[in-house]
């Protein structure tokens, strides 16, 4: 009985390594290949640069002088900065809402609360594809012009149950007798949220924000629906790249969008996973 337990030990360990080599080592090649000087074959290694980088800082390099796969930088900039506004204004948002909603719910009673509460989830399960067509349809037969507002709309409809979610679970740890000890005190209703409330659940906050910031950066298939001529963020700027074929440029651009989640989705669960 026990060499059969430690085969299909062995077994699920292997399938477990082969599922995270599946999953990272696609990653791990974007990231090593965006330091190769081939300008033509990005899969054949040809020499260790970061003009490539350079190059999306805007500054010139020997490759960029031999190759026409360059992209203009001002394009690249301006889909940043449609990226970081739509983000942050979709955070701000979303942060309000999802945390209002997750209060409301954990302390009210009303009818239908557990489905209003599994209708939370619904965006956050619903196909991407799906949301993104039903957005589209909404805004064009209400007579919305497709611009970075369109963006931010839809972002803030599945962002929202993310904040909802993780605030949600910060509440659901948190001591319940300290709000009603501060309103035994007479403090009232806005001075408890201010001094008790806020205080405890606000790592959870932090962290619903931190998520739902780099989800609205990192968002294509819902942003390719919904966006404007003149609306283009990082991820459809991206794409467009790559329809008109593999440029050195994306690999590094795919890096440093790769770092920047990395960094944000950590400083979010450290918040998340936080006690006071």
């Amino acid at each position: 009985m026990k060499p059969r337990r430690n085969f299909a030990l062995r077994v699920l360990s292997g399938y477990g390594w082969l599922f995270l080599a599946f999953i990272y080592a696609p990653i791990l090649l974007v990231a090593v290949f965006s330091f190769n000087s081939n300008p033509v074959n990005m899969m054949i290694w040809d020499g260790f640069t970061l003009d490539w980088y350079r190059t999306i800082f805007g500054f010139p390099t020997r490759l960029t002088e031999l190759t026409i796969y360059v992209e203009s930088t001002d394009q690249l900039y301006s889909a940043v900065e449609t990226s970081l506004i739509v983000a942050s204004s979709t955070t701000v948002v979303a942060t309000v809402f999802g945390t209002s909603v997750a209060l409301a719910v954990a302390r009210f009673r009303f009818r239908l609360k557990g489905f209003y509460r599994a209708l939370m989830f619904l965006p956050m399960i619903m196909p991407d594809i799906i949301l993104g067509i039903a957005l589209l349809i909404f805004f064009v037969n209400f007579g919305f012009g497709l611009s970075i507002y369109t963006i931010i709309i839809g972002h803030c409809t599945f962002l929202i149950s993310y904040v909802f979610i993780v605030v949600s679970a910060r509440i659901a740890d948190m001591d319940q007798r300290l709000e009603e000890a501060s309103a035994d005190l007479g403090a009232d209703g806005w001075t408890t949220f201010r001094r008790v409330t806020l205080p405890m659940i606000r790592p959870g906050v932090i962290g619903g924000a931190l998520l739902a910031f780099i989800i609205s950066m990192d968002d294509l298939v819902i942003t390719y629906f919904i966006a404007g001529v003149d609306s283009t963020t990082l991820p459809v700027f991206i794409y467009g790249m790559l329809r008109r074929g593999i440029k050195p440029e994306i690999n590094a651009i795919a890096t440093i969008m790769l770092v920047f989640s990395f960094l944000i989705a950590t400083i979010g669960l450290y918040f998340r996973a936080r006690r006071k």
